[in-house]
């Protein structure tokens, strides 16, 4: 419900089989482009943003994607699970979208800069808690 009630994340979605999956469109910035968006989230799992259009990896020119869990389809990475920074009493539209939004704007950076701003883990990094 909140998230056909966000202004943020308008689009379409069921729930199936207890997963529920909501498709939706995307545009970080003013400028920047709109992104086709799929989000999946299913009990005791960790919500799944997946983008759809258009293709990162084309954009990318070759360069591996940062902060993706996958990059065939592109999954983002949001939040660092081990630090609890999601759980399921949040909601989702008011965070894993919002937190889409702000690594679509960091991606778009990263492509002209070569250089990812968004902070965050990546694989390999030690954990310093």
């Amino acid at each position: 419900m909140r998230l056909r009630a966000s202004p943020i994340c308008r689009g379409r979605g069921l729930v199936r089989r207890g997963e529920l999956t909501w498709e939706f469109d995307i545009r970080p910035t003013p400028l920047g482009r709109t992104y086709a968006m799929l989000l999946r989230y299913g009990k005791h799992r960790m919500p799944e943003v997946l983008v759809l259009a258009p293709d990162l990896n084309a954009l990318a020119e070759g360069r591996r994607l940062p902060h993706v869990y996958s990059s065939k389809p592109v999954r983002l990475c949001l939040h660092y699970p081990k630090h609890d920074e999601w759980s399921p009493a949040y909601s989702i539209a008011d965070t894993i979208v919002p937190w889409a939004y702000l690594w679509l704007a960091y991606f778009e950076d990263w492509l002209l800069t070569d250089e990812w701003k968004g902070g965050g883990k990546h694989p390999g990094e030690e954990d310093e808690s």
